[in-house]
């Protein structure tokens, strides 16, 4: 046991568990409503498109309206969560995306052709909206948890379970009670998001005062931002990451894995995916690294398995344990990734600097998946799929070979109990003390 070992595991077992705190209960749930609806809008939207006539090619338009606005938004999204505080903009962003879904369903009932500009407005409100509700997830937790990693870690296993129960939901939902019905459920769980996170308003919070303009409260994100360099370069790596591995890995994976196993098969193996996602969480609440990002990097070698799997034609059984140590190995990743951003970076400006981080890990995304069917057309999808694999280890080695990214080490841990927001009046609060 190395000498940061030593010093952080004590201080970390004195902090309670999440679960203790009022305030996480509460945004738990929260999270885990809006993950839920965010699941089940996929398969409801394709569903919808196509029902409507519009075919594959309207799906994509659909998404694309969805996704542009969270792109370029965000970063005035963490802007505004620093100035009217997380909770302000998510109670906000929740009811604007609630109300859109509930127009998108009346329109399902009452017009007999839904327009392919009107789903696309639509979409494009609710990813507006998606774009104010972002940033404020990573500054929340924080102020609503005492122990950062374990709360990490319980809302990425949330994550994982909402993405393997939101599609079927939707798709049952579609079957049994058709598509508007589905629109309904998804407005229902952004509201209860909204509904549950309205007591937490009445939160201790760091709020950024003044009459700057927005221009301002962004350019000194950006100074937070560039002025670690552990930081912008993680983000650095993980652009190329996304634009050459998470970009063409989905597509042109899902497609191999269809054909070598059958549609089936290939639900099994994402499902897979989703397990490792699970039990990658639950490794996050339990081991916690002196250098976390190294930890985290070297788990993330895993997910090198994701885009080789297919290429190289491994059988049924094989590509089922790939998927659930790669779906671990990210999982990892993302609770110490997460709990590192949370614990070093200021709480006045951590909104806005995580708009940073979400607009540089996304923004490579759709280009890399754009740019995935003229590749495999070119070279092969199986050949893709081994540059693919081969750039996600370049990629991380690159990463652990950054002086500031390899040295980085736990964060100061956080000893304050939130207060229950539902108390009926302020009452002094004991402080933990770490000596």
């Amino acid at each position: 046991m190395t000498t940061d070992d030593a010093t952080a595991e004590p201080a970390q077992e004195r902090l309670p568990s999440p679960w203790a705190s009022r305030p996480f209960q509460l945004f738990f749930t929260a999270r885990s409503s809006s993950l839920l609806a965010d699941g089940m809008l996929m398969v409801s939207l394709t569903t919808a498109v196509l029902g409507a006539g519009h075919g594959a090619g309207g799906v994509g338009y659909a998404l694309a309206a969805w996704m542009t606005p969270i792109a370029l938004l965000v970063l005035f999204g963490g802007v505004l969560a620093d100035r009217f505080t997380p909770q302000v903009m998510m109670v906000c962003a929740d009811l604007a995306r609630m109300l859109a879904m509930l127009v998108l369903a009346a329109l399902l009932v009452t017009t007999d052709e839904v327009r392919l500009w009107q789903i696309m407005v639509l979409m494009a409100f609710s990813g507006a909206a998606t774009a104010m509700f972002q940033p404020g997830v990573a500054s929340m937790v924080p102020q609503v948890a005492p122990d950062i990693q374990r709360a990490n870690a319980l809302l990425r296993i949330s994550e994982a379970m909402s993405a393997l129960i939101g599609p079927g939901l939707a798709g049952l939902l579609v079957a049994y009670w058709q598509v508007a019905g589905s629109y309904l459920v998804i407005a229902a769980a952004y509201g209860l998001s909204a509904l549950v996170l309205v007591p937490l308003r009445r939160l201790d919070v760091v709020r950024e005062e003044g009459d700057e303009p927005v221009w301002h409260r962004l350019r000194t994100g950006w100074q937070e931002f560039r002025s670690r360099s552990w930081l912008w370069g993680v983000i650095v790596v993980w652009a190329v990451y996304g634009l050459f591995v998470f970009g063409p890995a989905l597509p042109l994976g899902a497609a191999l894995l269809t054909e070598q196993h059958g549609a089936t098969g290939y639900g099994w193996i994402a499902s897979a995916d989703g397990a490792g996602t699970i039990l990658g969480g639950l490794l996050g609440m339990r081991v916690r690294p002196a250098r976390p990002l190294v930890a985290g990097a070297c788990a993330m070698f895993c997910f090198a398995l994701n885009p080789l799997a297919p290429a190289l034609g491994w059988s049924f059984t094989f590509t089922l344990l790939t998927g659930v140590l790669a779906g671990c190995g990210f999982a990892f990743w993302g609770v110490m990734w997460a709990t590192s951003v949370q614990s070093h970076i200021p709480l006045a400006v951590l909104s806005r600097v995580y708009a940073y981080d979400v607009a540089g890990s996304i923004m490579a995304i759709p280009l890399g998946r754009a740019l995935a069917g003229p590749a495999s057309e070119a070279f092969g999808a199986d050949r893709v799929l081994l540059f693919s694999s081969a750039v996600s280890v370049i990629c991380l080695a690159v990463m652990l070979a950054v002086p500031a990214i390899r040295g980085l080490g736990r964060g100061p841990g956080k000893l304050d109990v939130p207060p229950d927001p539902l108390a009926p009046e302020e009452v002094p609060r004991p402080v933990r003390n770490p000596a």
